[in-house]
C-alpha cells in the first residue's frame, strides 16, 4: 500500500436508522467505511392486495436480508418506481434490522409515502426530481423523521446549464458532477438539513475518481462511492475495485456500492474484499483458494462454491484454505486455521499444514460417479465438523 498519498481530512458524520428494530448506522467521520447493495426484483408480491402477492414473499425477503447482513452488507437500497412500492417497502422495513433506503427518481410523493414507516434514508436524483421546492419538501419531510438523504447525480441528468457547458468543452463531466452535487447540497444546507451524503457516479472510472476527488477537496460532506453500470462480474469488479482503491487510500469514501451486473451477495462480498485489502475492514472468514491447473485431485471450483456463502457468513477470525493438489495443500496452505485438499483417491483436511483427516473412496461402489459424490459428501460432513471445533 502507497503511504505517501495525500490524504484528505475526515468528513462530518451523518446517522441513518434506529427507529424501531433498525440497527443504527453511521456515515462518515471516523465511522467504518460500510458497505451497500441494492434489490434487484420488484417487492410488491408482499402486498396481501397486490396481484402479484405470494404467502412467503415478505419470509423469503426478510432471510435474503439477513443473508446479505451476514456476508457483510450494512445498507440495502430499493428501488421503489411506484406507490405499491413504496408501501412494501413500509412493510419490509418494518421487519429488517438492516436500514433501508429508498431510491426515489421523477415523483417526490414516492418518497413521502416511505417515510410513514421506518425506511431508514432517501435517495433522490434532484435532476429528475422536478422543481427546486418538491426537493425541498422532501427534505423538511426527512428533518421531521429523523431520515437521510442521499443526493445522488450522475452523468444523465445534469442541470441545462451544467449539461451545456460540457457538452461545449468548458467543463469536464467529473467537473459536471462535482459542481451539480455542490449546488443540491447547497439546497439542503440552506433549510439546515446536514443528515445527508452525496454521489457522483459515472461508469468511467476516470471520472469517479476526478469528482470525488474534487467535491472532497471542497466540502466535508460524506461520500457515496460507486463505479455505475460498471458492467458484469469480472468488468465490474476490476473497475470498482481500481476506483475504490485511489480513493479509499487517500481517504476519500464513506460508504461504497460495488455495482455489478450481477447477484446482490457477489456485490457484497467484493466490496467485503476491497475493503479488507484497503485495510479499511478486519476480522471474519479470509478464504484462500488456488486457480486449479493439470496437477489437480481435488474440484477447487465446486467446493468454493458450495461453501462460500456460508463461510463468509460465519462469525469466525480464520482463514480457510481450498487447494487443488497436495503441492498446494498443507504445505502452501499452512498459515490457514484450516484447509482441505486432494491426492489421488483422497481428500486432506488439515489444521495448520497439520493432516488431521484422510478420506478414502469407498472401493465397494463400482460406479466412479456415484463413488465421486459419496467421498465429496463426507469431505463436506467431515470439514464442517472440524470447522466447528475451532
Amino acid at each position: 500500500m502507497n503511504t505517501n498519498l495525500t490524504r484528505f481530512p475526515l468528513t462530518r458524520k451523518i446517522s441513518l436508522g434506529g427507529a424501531g428494530i433498525v440497527k443504527k448506522i453511521e456515515i462518515g467521520g471516523d465511522a467504518p467505511v460500510s458497505i451497500q447493495t441494492m434489490w434487484k426484483e420488484g417487492i410488491t408480491s408482499v402486498l396481501k392486495d397486490s396481484p402479484l402477492y405470494n404467502e412467503d414473499a415478505l419470509v423469503s425477503i426478510l432471510n435474503r436480508i439477513e443473508t446479505l447482513s451476514s456476508l457483510g452488507c450494512d445498507i440495502i437500497r430499493f428501488a421503489v418506481p411506484d406507490i405499491d412500492s413504496a408501501r412494501a417497502l413500509c412493510l419490509i422495513a418494518q421487519y429488517s434490522k438492516t436500514p433501508l433506503v429508498a431510491d426515489i427518481h421523477f415523483d417526490y410523493k414516492l418518497a413521502l409515502e416511505c417515510l410513514k414507516g421506518n425506511v431508514a434514508k432517501i435517495r433522490i436524483n434532484p435532476g429528475n426530481i422536478g422543481s427546486k421546492e418538491k426537493t425541498e419538501i422532501v427534505v423538511k419531510a426527512c428533518m421531521e423523521k429523523g431520515s437521510a438523504i442521499r443526493i445522488g447525480v450522475n452523468t444523465g441528468s445534469f442541470p441545462k446549464d451544467i449539461q451545456n457547458k460540457v457538452e461545449s468543452g468548458a467543463m469536464t463531466r467529473a467537473e459536471g458532477l462535482c459542481e451539480t452535487a455542490s449546488r443540491e447540497s447547497d439546497v439542503l444546507e440552506s433549510l439546515g438539513f446536514t443528515n445527508y451524503c452525496v454521489s457522483m457516479k459515472a461508469s468511467s472510472v476516470q471520472e469517479t475518481i476526478e469528482a470525488n476527488e474534487l467535491f472532497a477537496s471542497r466540502c466535508s460532506v460524506p461520500l457515496h462511492v460507486g463505479v455505475t453500470e460498471a458492467g458484469p462480474l469480472i468488468g465490474g469488479i476490476v473497475k470498482s475495485t481500481i476506483a475504490f482503491t485511489h480513493l479509499l487510500q487517500k481517504g476519500i469514501g464513506n460508504t461504497i456500492r460495488v455495482s455489478l451486473s450481477d447477484t446482490p451477495e457477489n456485490e457484497v462480498i467484493t466490496a467485503r474484499e476491497i475493503l479488507y485489502e484497503n485495510g479499511k475492514r478486519s476480522g471474519g472468514v479470509k478464504i484462500v483458494s488456488c486457480p486449479r491447473c493439470g496437477r489437480n485431485g481435488f474440484d477447487v471450483h465446486s467446493f468454493v462454491n458450495r461453501w462460500q456463502t456460508e463461510l463468509l457468513s460465519m462469525n469466525k477470525n480464520i482463514t480457510v484454505a481450498v487447494m487443488g493438489c497436495i503441492v498446494n495443500g498443507p504445505g502452501e496452505g499452512k498459515h490457514a486455521d484450516i484447509g482441505i485438499t486432494g491426492a489421488g483417491d483422497s481428500i486432506i483436511i488439515f489444521k495448520h499444514g497439520e493432516i488431521v483427516r484422510t478420506l478414502k473412496t469407498d472401493e465397494s461402489i463400482t460406479d466412479n460417479e456415484i463413488k465421486l459424490n459419496t467421498l465429496y459428501s463426507c469431505a463436506d460432513k467431515a470439514f464442517r465438523e472440524e470447522l466447528e471445533s475451532l
